[in-house]
């Protein structure tokens, strides 16, 4: 649209059903430009993805024509798809439902991208849950711990 402007800058985060360790160092690269396709098929621009076996990290400048939850379910959709049809995952491979989104400003794009970058490093020092619990809590985001991405372990 004509005279429209926008500078969003979005991080998501999002998790393997159960986070169950399921994302491969042998396909995860693949993974990450499959997601990217997406993302830019969709008009938005991948600043920086990443993650672990049980979890990512996308982090985008997001443009408003596309909702949010569409976006996400655009990503997790197509790619569980993608992942099965290639049998990279032992069973049936799905995202657990929800999603965190955080939003930055310009000046805090190095930072967030370092993060990213770095979250195999990062893990070995916290856990997902804890990182998760922590971002609710810098953004001041109300939870309940009943909804929080759960772990396999978790559920017994």
């Amino acid at each position: 649209m004509a005279n429209t402007y926008t500078q969003i800058y979005i991080q998501f985060v999002f998790a393997v059903q159960n986070r169950i360790s399921l994302i491969r160092p042998e396909w995860k690269d693949e993974l990450y430009k499959y997601i990217t396709g997406i993302i830019k098929k969709q008009k938005h621009k991948l600043i920086a993805i990443n993650g672990t076996v049980n979890h990512l990290h996308v982090f985008i400048g997001y443009k408003p024509h596309q909702s949010i939850p569409d976006l996400l379910q655009d990503i997790k959709g197509h790619s569980s798809k993608w992942i099965n049809e290639r049998g990279f995952a032992m069973g049936k491979f799905s995202w657990q439902a929800g999603y965190g989104a955080f939003s930055y400003s310009q000046s805090q794009i190095d930072p967030v991208v370092k993060y990213i970058v770095n979250q195999e490093k990062h893990h070995k020092r916290k856990t997902f849950r804890e990182e998760y619990i922590q971002f609710l809590k810098t953004f001041q985001i109300q939870f309940d711990e009943k909804y929080i991405l759960n772990d396999i372990g978790d559920l017994y």
